[in-house]
């Protein structure tokens, strides 16, 4: 049986700024983002650099 992996969703706030949260397989969230980012591409990287790899991780995009 496979593991299931986190779910690392990328989405906009209150202030249309960009953020990610990462979600565990069993609903709880484990992480995301300290900050909003002005752009999509820093966000993206942000949480790249907190463990996002695109080819492991289920993806959700909100924007």
């Amino acid at each position: 049986m496979k593991k299931k992996e986190d779910t690392f969703t990328f989405y906009p706030d209150n202030n249309n700024k960009f953020r990610w949260r990462r979600t565990a397989s069993n609903g709880r969230k484990v992480g995301g983002a300290t900050q909003g980012y002005s752009n999509k591409s820093d966000c993206m990287d942000n949480a790249v650099r907190n463990g996002y790899d695109e080819s492991k991780h289920i993806t959700v995009y909100e924007w």
